[in-house]
């Protein structure tokens, strides 16, 4: 009986984490960019958009990626002002999409860089940064610090 209930109890945790809630369908996206932008502006900047939904698990690992990796979180921090745009059935933030030159066509997730005032610089396919079963903490290190604000400074060469 002890073993019955330690599966359950394990299998009710696993539930509970797969349904992490990393993008929110109710947010106002539009504003969420409005205020990012600024953000970013002010603080010489770049904006990282991430899209995706809690659907799906892909989403969840990167998010859980760039908030629990000490260096990857940091680069983030230092270089970027995040937005996270959900996709879902619930609200698939079409106008948002459409300006951001509709970045759902490379799947999900997806990221998109803008610079501070708001242009797309880069959209990036994430299956590109992902190694065996995950992400490879090499090649997201590689695109934070290329698109980074520094990367892309004529100043730099």
């Amino acid at each position: 009986m002890k073993q019955v209930f330690t599966v359950l109890f394990v299998l009710l945790l696993a539930q509970i984490g797969s349904s992490q809630q990393v993008y929110n369908p109710e947010a106002d996206t539009r504003e969420d960019l409005k205020q990012a932008i600024e953000k970013a502006d002010a603080a010489g900047k770049h904006v990282f958009v991430m899209v995706g939904g809690n659907w799906c698990p892909w989403c969840r690992q990167l998010n859980k990626l760039l908030t629990n990796n000490q260096e990857l979180n940091a680069l983030l921090k230092e270089n970027y002002v995040m937005v996270k745009v959900n996709y879902s059935k619930e609200n698939k933030n079409k106008a948002v999409l459409k300006r951001l030159d509709y970045p759902q066509r490379f799947g999900f997730p997806v990221l998109v860089i803008l610079n501070d005032q708001g242009e797309r610089i880069h959209t990036q396919n994430t299956v590109y940064l992902e190694q065996g079963d995950g992400y490879s903490n090499k090649r997201i290190k590689e695109f934070l610090n290329n698109w980074s604000p520094d990367a892309l400074d004529p100043a730099q060469y």
